[in-house]
């Protein structure tokens, strides 16, 4: 047990739930999105992998879910780099790092924070894998300055966990999504004091969402798409624990 005396030790923020997606039942979780900052955005998950070696759709705003043209998406591909892809007649936004993501007994933390007004092109699309800054990617496809990303837009889907032909396989937790700013790591987690090299979850509900913005805790099993933050639930597809 743990002894927390009064004010002079802070409990440690425990994240108690996840989402657990089986690849081969066509997972995923979905919305239908209103009018929204296109420009500026944050999305923040927690995640740890059960396959390898196999495209997988972890997140994706298009216009029908499928991704078949005009999307917003971060993607594992079959070489296990992330992927950021944003297509509109042609690549217009593309991030695939370098480092490949392959501990499937490891929880990973990603950030991709959005912000296509910043002056500086390598600044407008931000990746943060477990608190650090990732800068090394083997494709970079800067977008250009005030370019509108699906993401926000008018009737498009926001998907979690898939589409065809990529599910993802493994575990999600505490799933962010900020409207509006452009956040780094900080917001979302910090390194240990004792353990300096360790990166750990803190409490995000204290965070402004915007408009679009959603938090998905996955406390409740019965409603696995409860927005914690208050707004629409995202819909449950082939989902039971």
């Amino acid at each position: 047990s743990f002894l927390y005396p009064g004010a002079k030790f802070t409990p440690p923020y425990e994240v108690a739930n996840s989402v657990r997606l089986n690849g081969a039942d066509s997972p995923r979780l979905h919305k239908t999105q209103s009018a929204g900052n296109r420009r500026t955005f944050t999305i923040s998950w927690w995640m740890k992998r059960s396959a390898l070696s196999a495209s997988q759709s972890i997140i994706g705003s298009d216009p029908d879910a499928s991704h078949g043209n005009n999307y917003f998406i971060l993607d594992f591909n079959s070489s296990d780099q992330l992927d950021i892809n944003g297509y509109e007649s042609g690549a217009t936004l593309r991030l695939i790092t370098n480092r490949v993501f392959r501990d499937v007994s490891a929880w990973y933390h990603f950030v991709v924070a959005v912000d296509t007004t910043q002056g500086t092109a390598a600044n407008r699309v931000r990746l943060y894998v477990n608190g650090t800054e990732e800068t090394s990617f083997g494709t970079e496809t800067d977008p250009s300055q005030n370019y509108e990303t699906k993401v926000n837009e008018n009737t498009n889907i926001f998907n979690i966990g898939g589409r065809s032909g990529a599910y993802v396989n493994g575990y999600m937790a505490e799933i962010c999504f900020i409207d509006g700013s452009q956040l780094t790591a900080s917001s979302f987690g910090e390194f240990d004091d004792d353990s300096p090299t360790i990166w750990k979850p803190k409490d995000v509900s204290g965070l402004t969402f915007g408009t679009n913005g959603f938090y998905l805790d996955f406390e409740d099993s019965s409603n696995l798409g409860n927005d914690v933050n208050g707004g629409t639930d995202l819909t449950e597809v082939n989902l039971a624990a």
